[in-house]
């Protein structure tokens, strides 16, 4: 008799699909082998506080984690001694935050295979913490829902030394990927199905729209949150405005934005010639689709705004994925590769034909232009959506185009403050809005009584200079020998009662990737 062939579990085609085309998954993670603790009781004393909620920097204070909740905080000269066989870190000079949420990420990608042998889990999860993120969204669980639950269950449960994971799966109705859902029953049965396997939102590209809006009808009725890169494949027949309308929680990227601002065409215009399948026309023709659209300040560009504060929507752009169109020499050549960038992930960044995000190929100067041209309307578009009240986060989409975990992370950070956020809405963006975004907000975000103690200390202020959270740190002159050195200021990261030390995982990285490339 032959086996019977079961049906994939929902939130599992794309990591199947992957897997019949030869692309395995990435390894997991399996045992906890960073961190002290957790400790039962962890003190911090005389640190000045930046909490996330947009308050300014105060203190000097004292946070009581106990169980790996905040149980105190509190001015410290308020503070009563610490209790006998608690875990004291003195913060005088430093300053806390709240850990850092990324809101777009991907533990690895299954396209990296390509290029052989991929760097496990734990190496992704590691630069993740070196660099303060505490919290992700894996946007697609491209590895399977599956896999990724049994990565975050081993993440709470400290097993593992890994950022809190909140999996979104990916919705099988993709015109380049995993087409099987095609009526609005399948759609709505499809997401019932992938909330009761564990997802907490799904992230989407597209999908014809009466399927798309059926499917986003159920994540509502069943309290899953949802996110969409907008492919072009699909945003001819529903753009972001449209999405956002219907109740899609978040547009990422930037896809489906300048399509809902499109004034004399319908659909952008592309070259007669254009193959999305192509990476390198796909890349550069998107970096011009703002150029077809409305100008700042129009009618029809205020309108978009209004309509989007309207339903509520939140961006998440990601920036920094797409900051190497406007600068390739600059990111191929940026100080961490050489010491953090495994090698498989540098094979894959190099130009190759159908690589995801590898078209370096024909990069020009006139493309890196148009991204520039790009850049400017897009940043001034969430800028404006950020002033009007709308909630804009922080994501990264490392893992692609030369940008590497973590490091993206932060260089998001500083793309915001250049398109015009204060580095006190950044930081909010990076914690609090996080938060709210994936619903979580009552347990992370910000540092307060009640509140899971993900906090992160620093020896210099983060708002001075996000350059200083770089794991290489920043070139600086020393004030008194004038001798050029790298300086870095994230010290410690405190998630789930265990305490990293930023020097030991970044220590280790380098290690796994020095032994990485002598195998290679």
């Amino acid at each position: 008799m032959p086996h019977e062939i079961l049906p994939t579990p929902a939130g599992d085609e794309f990591a199947a699909a992957f897997i019949r085309s030869g692309l395995p998954v990435v390894q997991p993670a399996t045992a906890r082998t960073a961190g002290e603790g957790p400790y039962d009781c962890i003190v911090f004393q005389n640190g000045l506080l930046i909490d996330g909620t947009g308050a300014p920097m105060w203190g000097p204070v004292t946070i009581v984690v106990q169980k790996g909740m905040i149980t105190s905080l509190t001015k410290s000269h308020h503070a009563p001694p610490p209790r006998e066989g608690a875990r004291v870190i003195e913060c005088h000079g430093q300053v806390l935050t709240p850990g850092f949420i990324d809101c777009h990420a991907h533990i690895g990608a299954p396209f990296h295979a390509a290029n052989g042998t991929m760097p496990h889990a734990d190496y992704v999860y590691a630069l993740w913490l070196a660099h303060g993120v505490t919290t992700i969204r894996e946007a697609g669980c491209f590895n399977g829902l599956t896999w990724t639950k049994d990565q975050q269950a081993a993440a709470a449960a400290g097993r593992i030394a890994a950022p809190r994971i909140h999996p979104y799966a990916a919705f099988p109705a993709t015109n380049d990927y995993v087409n099987i859902l095609h009526t609005p029953d399948a759609a709505r049965d499809w997401v019932a199905r992938a909330r009761d396997n564990g997802a907490e939102g799904v992230k989407f590209f597209g999908a014809p729209p009466h399927v798309m809006q059926a499917a986003l009808a159920e994540c509502r009725r069943l309290g899953l949150r949802s996110c969409c890169h907008h492919s072009q494949l699909a945003v001819g027949r529903m753009n972001a405005r449209d999405t956002a309308q219907w109740g899609l929680t978040s547009t990422e990227h930037f896809y489906g934005i300048p399509e809902a601002l499109l004034e004399r065409n319908t659909v952008q215009d592309f070259p007669v010639d254009y193959n999305y399948s192509d990476e390198y026309r796909r890349f550069s023709t998107a970096g011009t689709t703002f150029d077809q659209a409305a100008r700042p300040g129009s009618p029809k560009w205020e309108a978009a705004l209004d309509a989007f504060i309207a339903a509520g929507h939140t961006f998440v752009p990601t920036f920094n994925v797409y900051d190497t169109n406007r600068d390739l020499m600059r990111m191929r050549g940026a100080d961490w590769h050489a010491v953090y960038t495994d090698p498989n992930l540098w094979r894959y960044f190099q130009p190759q034909r159908g690589g995801h995000g590898a078209y370096w190929h024909r990069w020009s100067t006139r493309d890196e232009v148009a991204w520039r041209n790009a850049f400017r309307d897009w940043m001034t578009f969430v800028n404006a959506f950020k002033a009007r009240g709308g909630r804009v986060c922080v994501g990264s989409d490392s893992g692609f185009m030369f940008q590497l975990y973590g490091f993206g992370y932060v260089r998001e950070l500083e793309l915001l403050l250049e398109a015009g956020f204060t580095p006190l809405e950044t930081i909010r963006a990076a914690t609090a809005q996080g938060a709210e975004l994936l619903g979580i907000d009552a347990d992370v975000g910000t540092l307060e009584v009640g509140k899971r103690g993900d906090i992160l200390v620093h020896d210099h202020n983060p708002m001075e200079d996000f350059k200083l959270l770089y794991g290489t740190g920043a070139l600086r002159l020393a004030d008194h020998t004038e001798d050029a050195g790298f300086v870095r200021g994230l010290k410690l990261v405190i998630k789930d009662g265990i305490i990293y030390d930023t020097d030991a995982l970044l220590a280790d990285i380098a290690r796994q990737v020095r032994a990485r490339r002598a195998q290679a």
